[in-house]
């Protein structure tokens, strides 16, 4: 058991660099304006849970693309700066590096998000085969290029079925963007995350609505998790009981961004170490309404590390 406590959370999806501009507020079109401060930060919802997983003292792993050049040497350096694990990062010989323009506006509690996608290839179910499974006791995947990702997911669980129940690798999905062919996910995980703007796509109001309508499409046994911003988050296990956190809103609201892929590595954090579903959400809206208090994420580790 304690080798297994040892093993590390795989998170498969992107990582791009965020330029973050922090203004006091949203600037007008076709104006001149100065922002409070701006920086440099690794995002890609991917790489921001193996962050906060890594703050939170969990072993965690990296597998996506980038393409060698400055913007590459920033965010492994960063990486690296965390200990997080990027042995199966992918290094790909076309695209660029994906770049996402941020700004931050405290006093609405906004954040407006314009990416540029550099046509760089996402990781495949051959790339994913060369990856040792035997070091990860979960492994997460962002929604992104779904028909190669449930490829990679039927790898798991065919070696799932070649090791004895305790060592086998718990599966979890998140479902953020209203994209057809991502809905093929809720299928494949152990624990899918399904977004708000997802759960309003398909119809429904709330989260315990969007829970009871969707869970339907997850496998036997799943367990289906919606976050509700200032609502806070529910989640549908096997069992049929609805279980609901409120929202721990900070004092003053500063970046929220990054705080979905905060509130799912911390649920991560507390399934993958044997804790209550209960426990998972509630400790999920702690970290994410304490993260929403500072920017970046540095205080996670100050405020919740074991």
């Amino acid at each position: 058991m304690e080798e297994q406590k040892m093993k590390k959370i795989l998170c498969v999806g992107l990582v791009c660099l965020d330029i973050i501009n922090v203004v006091d507020k949203y600037p007008e079109e076709d104006t001149d304006s100065r922002c409070l401060s701006q920086r440099w930060q690794r995002g890609g919802n991917a790489s921001n849970s193996c962050t906060v997983l890594s703050l939170l003292g969990a072993p965690s792993a990296f597998m996506g693309s980038l393409s060698a050049g400055p913007v590459a040497d920033f965010i492994v350096a960063d990486f690296l700066r965390r200990e997080i694990d990027v042995a199966a990062v992918v290094w790909q010989v076309k695209g660029q590096n994906p770049c996402a323009c941020c700004v931050v506006c405290p006093s609405s509690g906004s954040r407006t998000v314009v990416l540029s996608d550099m046509n760089l290839p996402d990781v495949t179910v051959e790339d994913f085969s060369k990856v040792d499974l035997g070091q990860f006791k979960w492994i997460h995947w962002e929604g992104r290029n779904a028909d190669e990702q449930v490829k990679m997911i039927q790898q798991v669980v065919m070696y799932n079925s070649t090791v004895p129940r305790q060592q086998r690798i718990t599966i979890s999905v998140e479902i953020e963007k209203i994209r057809e062919p991502l809905y093929q996910l809720f299928s494949h995980g152990d624990v899918v995350f399904v977004s708000k703007d997802v759960a309003r796509h398909f119809g429904f109001l709330t989260a315990e609505a969007a829970l009871r309508g969707l869970y339907r499409r997850v496998k036997q046994g799943a367990v289906l998790v919606c976050a509700w911003a200032e609502k806070g988050a529910d989640a549908l296990g096997p069992d049929g009981v609805i279980v609901h956190s409120d929202a721990f809103p900070p004092e003053a609201l500063v970046d929220t961004l990054g705080a979905g892929d905060t509130f799912n590595a911390a649920v991560i954090y507390t399934l993958s170490n044997g804790g209550s579903l209960q426990d998972a959400l509630t400790f999920g809206c702690k970290v994410a309404g304490s993260k929403c208090g500072f920017h970046g994420y540095d205080g996670i580790g100050e405020m919740f590390k074991e």
